[in-house]
């Protein structure tokens, strides 16, 4: 026989239920400490730089939103999307290069990656502003031969703007190259598979199937390219393309202010890369929809979320109706 008596102190169904367990949240007094002494820390060195008279904050503001300054900074901003452009696109198809099955693209592929790769991006930019001392003139027409189609200066066509997009967008197709590579091969294969038994091409299929999957491991690298592809524009003052860092050079070689000056350039460099970062983020979100990491928030957001009574990354209030 079973004895289907329920044992003594467990609860039968219908009957009175367990008494409920208090739930004490874990204290993470070491947390809170280490974040007090950062607050502290953080706190005395703003009250420092704040009451810092060498860095004539009286100068800072006067420069800050000076007319050179905004013309630097839409050097540098154009500089930072064309190159940004140009890399991009160059760097997609030396990917595609680097992956094909043909000796000679390969081989084309990985020489560009090993050469604009393997030298300093400022060494790339004093070559093309000085690209006149090795060519004279620039010539189109059928090699070994004095047929010539163009032909003009090399000084007139390269100038400081040219030479700096020409240096910033070609070493960066080197980078973006290896970026795309590493996307496209995280897809799986099959995928491929699939869409060519449905009969779309090769090109077709990487448009369509290939770099829609792999952008969201393009993506976040990527977004950090820009960013330091936007700080990068500044080795350009080097051949005097009147970017920011130009204008801010030409000012404190004249009134000799180098550090004000130089904080004014780093506020516009962080305003703009603070700029840059809102979109990185919400072209993570929109790739990653459907991962793991889709949902998760920061450990900021969780705070201005229960500060402001919301909650996730959709802002939910916390008591809806109807719960």
């Amino acid at each position: 026989m079973i004895d289907t008596e329920a044992a003594p102190g467990t609860a039968r169904s219908g009957g009175p239920s367990a008494p409920e367990l208090e739930v004490v949240p874990v204290r993470n007094y070491g947390r809170w400490i280490a974040a007090g002494l950062s607050l502290t820390a953080l706190a005395g060195l703003v009250g420092s730089l704040a009451r810092n008279a060498n860095l004539h904050w009286d100068v800072v503001g006067r420069y800050l939103f000076a007319h050179l300054v905004f013309d630097g900074l839409a050097t540098t901003l154009w500089l930072t999307a064309a190159a940004m452009a140009l890399g991009l696109g160059l760097g997609t198809l030396i990917a595609v290069m680097r992956l094909s099955s043909s000796p000679v693209l390969y081989g084309i592929a990985t020489a560009f990656v090993w050469v604009f790769r393997g030298t300093p991006l400022l060494v790339q930019i004093i070559f093309w502003g000085y690209a006149a001392a090795l060519y004279k003139y620039v010539k189109i027409g059928i090699p070994f031969t004095d047929v010539t189609f163009f032909q003009t200066e090399t000084n007139t066509l390269l100038t400081p703007a040219i030479a700096a997009l020409l240096a910033l967008g070609l070493n960066e197709a080197a980078y973006a190259s290896e970026i795309v590579r590493a996307g496209i091969q995280s897809v799986d294969p099959g995928q491929a598979e699939a869409a060519h038994s449905l009969g779309m091409r090769p090109a077709l299929t990487m448009r369509r199937i290939i770099l829609p999957q792999a952008m969201r491991v393009i993506i976040p690298p990527m977004g950090n390219e820009t960013i330091n592809m936007l700080k990068m524009t500044a080795l350009v003052s080097v051949i005097a393309a009147h970017d920011l860092m130009s204008n801010i050079q030409d000012v404190y070689a004249q009134n000799y202010q180098v550090i004000p000056m130089l904080v004014v350039a780093s506020l516009w460099y962080l305003a703009l890369v603070t700029l840059l970062s809102a979109p990185q983020a919400w072209l993570e979100r929109r790739y990653g929809r459907g991962t793991a990491r889709a949902g998760r928030t920061s450990p900021l957001q969780r705070l201005l979320g229960s500060m402001t009574g919301l909650n996730g990354p959709t802002g939910k209030k916390n008591d809806e109706e109807g719960r």
